[in-house]
């Protein structure tokens, strides 16, 4: 699936305009996208009054460094999975003060895979408050069109999660 610029823009002023009306905050706790969610969060103007923080932790040691992620949980599930991301979104949003973040961690490619996690798998967590959701998506296509595509998922979820719906629905 081609994700375009322009759709993860408008996404993202979406998603600035639900948090203006709530007068919230948003943190990213970003692994396989590098900074990519963020970066598609600061290109709306005025995002300073809505974007609160963006972590980009690509290594298991800054994970558990800047969002206390439990350095045993990498030997017991690896850092692609549900325990990882929702411990990122935890850590994001203490360590920010944000009501909300959004945390990914993911095998893009081309190299990386496993029989158990091949490559385009990505884990997404969301969370509100006290509320957590995460999902494990299997993405197509070469490096960048899976980080795009989580970058997507990850603001579309945001915005489910901003309305009061399961980001998993839809």
């Amino acid at each position: 699936m081609i994700v375009n610029e322009q759709e993860l823009t408008r996404l993202a002023a979406e998603l600035g305009r639900q948090l203006q009306a709530q007068g919230a905050q948003v943190s990213t706790a970003e692994s396989c996208t590098g900074g990519g969610i963020a970066e598609a969060i600061t290109r709306i103007p005025g995002s300073s009054t809505w974007f609160e923080a963006g972590y980009v932790t690509y290594s298991n040691t800054q994970k558990t460094k800047q969002l206390a992620v439990p350095e045993q949980l990498f030997g017991q599930v690896g850092a692609v999975s549900r325990e990882v991301v929702e411990a990122m979104v935890r850590g994001a949003q203490a360590q920010s003060g944000a009501r909300y973040a959004v945390a990914v961690s993911g095998v893009a490619g081309p190299d990386g895979g496993s029989p158990q996690t091949p490559v385009g798998t990505v884990w997404l967590a969301w969370g509100d408050g006290e509320q957590l959701f995460s999902a494990r998506r299997q993405f197509v296509g070469d490096r960048g069109e899976v980080r795009r595509q989580t970058v997507e998922a990850a603001l579309e979820g945001l915005l489910r999660v901003i309305a009061q719906e399961n980001p998993n629905a839809g």
